[in-house]
């Protein structure tokens, strides 16, 4: 049997960069980890910035809208109703690019990108009912309207539901929301066939949830409707789609970028919601249903980069134009663009913190003296095979800390684009060697797990070396 004698060959800065040459010992070696040069704490930005790009996106009313609580037994609320909100944004996003009257306009790419994007709003949205399923306590505490109890019998006058019958004598209501900007979509020559499209993808995600959202969607299944006005309050939010400066700046591109931010700032309150219910789920040990709230997590920060990508539609010369009209430039050489958003920095920080659940999940405490305890925890979870909930678990915060990068990341090569690579590089025409600028530092720091990379860089050389996995009794209890 082969020696493992890991213990000794843990992580350590000791280790050499060289890996040795192989032995009746298993040696397993560690890169170094990048070394940045002294730079402040990449997620930071003036409070004047901060300040100015609330007030261009009226931040301050929108989150009032976010955090009222209409539904007091209602959980899910906080969490649902900033999700819903983007929704009802997107479909006034797309009455904006196709009433866009330049010619030069990509109107046929636009129309596809905001599909595409309310496609993926969508699912994440049916996520969230989804999971009103699985909780018990959150379950029938949504604000519904259950059309079925009248037989199909709806009022003369004012009414938005329409009945199908199907099977015979089987009632079938679809509720269409009176305020909600989709069914005029639906109406319109120019968006008929992406309103359709939209009502379509309603109907197929929302099939294993309890409800369906009422904007009308067929509803073939007849299950009760949301209260869909009544949650997001449509006229509230289109109260609020236009800037301050709409007065005096005559720019079609401020609507998109005003508009494309509103929506990443809905799903950055949704996301914040998430993380907060992702901790107190692993405090509680309810591990299965943390791990669904991850790999939700991970794709918001996937559907975050999406949003950004819409920049990448807007004309160059208009764009860089509204930059100057709106006075968009960097306060300092480390300053990034996304940092202004207290929100984006908040749940990168939050999503970094949950680094600091791990010694819980596994059930091991943090050595004093730096010792590899975690990690052979972490080796033992995955031989055992006995905690598939916690290996979900783990992998699962490993996603997000992946789609957080790959977000910074794309939004850098999205600044390259939409502004020039000095913009992306922080407007420094010579950078040193060792210096990187605030985006890069987030992209490349190193793991936020070490132990868990560790333990998977072991068992990765471990199974390389020793082909009859006897060698794992070691590691057990």
């Amino acid at each position: 049997m082969v020696d493992l004698d890991w213990k000794a060959k843990m992580v350590s800065s000791d280790i050499p960069n060289k890996s040795p040459k192989l032995s009746n010992k298993l040696q397993v070696s560690i890169p170094t980890p990048f070394r940045f040069s002294n730079i402040s704490s990449p997620l930071s930005t003036s409070a004047s910035a901060s300040s100015a790009y609330d007030y261009y996106l009226r931040l301050p009313q929108l989150k009032k809208l976010w955090e009222t609580k209409e539904f007091p037994a209602w959980q899910n609320e906080r969490v649902l109703k900033p999700a819903l909100h983007a929704l009802e944004i997107t479909f006034r996003f797309i009455s904006i690019v196709l009433s866009d009257p330049r010619s030069y306009s990509n109107r046929r790419e636009w129309k596809r990108r905001l599909e595409s994007l309310t496609t993926s709003q969508i699912e994440l949205i049916a996520m969230l009912c989804e999971d009103e399923n699985e909780d018990k306590t959150a379950a029938g505490t949504a604000p519904i309207v259950d059309l079925t109890s009248s037989n199909g019998v709806l009022a003369r006058e004012s009414s938005s539901a329409e009945v199908w019958k199907l099977h015979g004598e089987t009632t079938v209501v679809s509720r269409t929301s009176k305020d909600s900007l989709l069914p005029r979509l639906a109406t319109w020559q120019k968006s008929e066939d992406a309103a359709q499209k939209i009502l379509y993808t309603i109907e197929c995600e929302m099939r294993r949830c309890p409800y369906t959202l009422g904007l009308g969607e067929p509803n073939l299944s007849g299950k009760p409707s949301l209260d869909y006005d009544a949650v997001c309050k449509p006229n509230d939010l289109h109260a609020l789609k236009r800037s301050p400066y709409d007065h005096c700046i005559e720019n079609h591109e401020n609507a998109t970028l005003f508009t494309t931010h509103q929506i990443l700032e809905s799903w950055i309150q949704t996301a914040k919601q998430v993380l907060k219910r992702i901790a107190s789920r692993i405090d509680a040990e309810i591990f299965e249903t943390a791990a669904s709230d991850c790999y939700l997590m991970e794709r918001i920060w996937k559907l975050l980069a999406e949003i950004e990508d819409l920049h990448l539609l807007m004309d160059p010369d208009d764009f860089l134009h509204l930059k100057s009209q709106l006075l968009i430039k960097a306060v300092n050489e480390t300053e990034a663009f996304c940092f202004r958003s207290k929100g984006l920095v908040e749940i990168t920080k939050m999503s970094k913190e949950l680094k600091h659940k791990v010694p819980f999940i596994l059930g091991a405490e943090v050595d004093p003296k730096g010792g590899p305890r975690i990690q052979e925890a972490a080796m033992r979870l995955y031989s055992e095979k006995q905690e598939g909930n916690k290996v979900f678990l783990v992998q699962s915060l490993q996603a997000i800390e992946g789609a957080l990068k790959r977000f910074f990341y794309g939004y850098k090569q999205v600044l390259v684009v939409v502004m020039g690579s000095l913009e992306a590089k922080g407007n420094r025409v010579v950078a040193g060697s060792g210096s990187v600028d605030s985006l890069s530092q987030v992209f490349l720091e190193p793991t936020y797990f070490p132990s868990l990379d560790a333990a998977k860089t072991y068992l990765g050389e471990f199974w390389n070396h020793e082909l009859g996995g006897s060698g794992l009794t070691r590691w057990k209890k």
